[in-house]
């Protein structure tokens, strides 16, 4: 009897699974709170680890090139991360809109909310590419660059700057999709870049038949090609209808009532972002004083943490669905109650990544370069941000269910605590004044992390974000 009950689990749980990839239709705002984190969170996840292998997959085959190209990916890339957090937070606002109409089940109002954030996307996306362009090799140069990266890499820069209009409507329509309840599209849709991107990499970077070799241009090339991709597949869907969302091109015409309310709610979530991207600005600003190798060490090592860092945002996001859609369902306990779970499973997986980490930290460094002096520094990186992995856990998923809830100011003002009154000075004072080099940056970023954590979690348990109304 005991077998046949473990038995009949085990295929549960493979139909559980079965279920989430393949996007089985599921009522978030009722049942098992566990079949919907799971439902929700697999996908996402996996959308998760698509997204954060763009990066691992550039850096492999760029490593190939030599440390300035690695160093010029590290500088673009810190530069790049402006360009995410506008996208992620207006992915956040359609996100957090699309959820709360879903929930009340409004699906007209659900397709409005996410034609109207499309349009704010596209605008700004188009504001920021041609003087990103234009200005690449001063924008390198204002981020440390010595000349021989701005040799190697400004056609690089020009091209990811360029082209972030891509990368905007990647983040943007995902959101949307995670709003809706249908993490499988935003799944699919970036499995299908990253296939792409993998094909196209070495192809462009080192040549194949007619195709001659463009070094590190080619990294970029690739990269704008495989999003270029997912985006178009993501439309296509979009525009063909589904459950809960329906398109169509009279969604577009302005509608400047609900396109004030986005920026309103994109611009704090945006802001949270900025705020911690622009810090990763000055924190590789003041490791660039410690050389190429220092830059180098912590891009790859930094990757590595990205790497494992955005799936555990699948659960975090996974959290903000269930919070906007319960709390458009008038079940404001329900939402709480995922929220807690979620940040439960979170804790559970980091904290198993953190100890692997720890354990094998020269291995993993060394597979991405061979140069003693960036294994040294990727692995002080890696091994001591892993570190505080549980509490990041915890603190996102309730940074994110505070947003999902439609409340974006609230974790600004956390961002701006924790990463500009905290980490930048603690890293400075560590880094340069008490001269622990690159490590002292690395501490500080876990200190931060987890001041952030604590006051997330005293906030949310005062209960605000369940009066929240968007």
């Amino acid at each position: 009897m005991r077998l046949s009950q473990r038995v009949s689990r085990v295929q549960r749980i493979f139909g559980l699974i079965g279920n989430a990839i393949t996007g089985k239709e599921y009522n978030y705002t009722s049942g098992s709170i566990k079949q919907a984190i799971v439902l929700l969170a697999i996908p996402m996840i996996l959308e998760m680890v698509m997204e954060s292998l763009f990066a691992v997959v550039d850096i492999y085959f760029v490593s190939e090139l030599g440390k300035n190209s690695i160093a010029t990916v590290g500088l673009t890339e810190s530069m790049l991360m402006i360009i995410y957090s506008l996208a992620m937070g207006i992915g956040m606002a359609a996100t957090a809109l699309v959820a709360r109409r879903t929930g009340e089940k409004d699906k007209d109002g659900a397709s409005r909310a996410a034609a109207q954030t499309l349009l704010v996307g596209i605008i700004v996306s188009l504001l920021i590419s041609i003087p990103g362009a234009f200005f690449a090799p001063q924008l390198l140069k204002l981020m440390g660059a010595g000349n021989e990266v701005l040799q190697v890499g400004t056609s690089y820069t020009r091209i990811m700057l360029g082209s972030n209009i891509v990368i905007t409507l990647l983040f943007l329509v995902n959101g949307i999709f995670r709003g809706a309840g249908n993490a499988v599209m935003a799944m699919q849709s970036l499995w299908l870049a990253n296939i792409i991107n993998i094909i196209c990499c070495p192809i462009f970077i080192f040549g194949w038949g007619p195709i001659p070799a463009f070094g590190l241009k080619g990294a970029a090339i690739a990269t704008v090609v495989g999003r270029s991709t997912g985006v178009i597949f993501q439309l296509w869907f979009l525009f063909r209808g589904n459950k809960n969302i329906n398109f169509n091109f009279a969604l577009f015409k302005p509608n400047m009532a609900l396109m004030k309310q986005v920026v309103k709610i994109a611009s704090s979530a945006a802001g949270q972002f900025l705020i911690n991207s622009a810090s990763w600005i000055v924190l590789i600003r003041i490791i660039s004083s410690f050389g190429e190798a220092a830059i180098a060490g912590y891009t790859i090592g930094i990757r590595v943490v990205i790497f494992s860092l955005l799936p555990a945002w699948g659960l975090a996001n996974a959290a903000a669905t269930l919070v906007g859609q319960n709390l458009g369902a008038q079940q404001p306990d329900r939402a709480e109650q995922s929220v807690y779970r979620a940040a439960f499973y979170n804790m559970a997986v980091l904290g198993t990544i953190s100890v692997f980490f720890i354990v094998f930290t020269k291995g993993i460094i060394g597979m991405f370069t061979h140069e003693p002096e960036v294994i040294r520094y990727g692995v002080d990186c890696l091994r001591i941000v892993s570190i505080g992995f549980l509490v990041y856990a915890f603190g996102m998923v309730i940074i994110q269910s505070i947003n999902g809830a439609g409340d974006t100011r609230t974790p600004l003002l956390i961002n701006i605590v924790g990463f500009w009154l905290i980490q930048i000075p603690l890293a400075y004072i560590l880094a340069i004044i008490f001269r622990f080099g690159p490590p002292g940056v690395f501490i500080a970023i876990c200190i931060a992390e987890t001041v952030v954590a604590a006051i997330g979690f005293a906030i949310f348990r005062r209960g605000k974000w369940k009066l929240v109304h968007i």
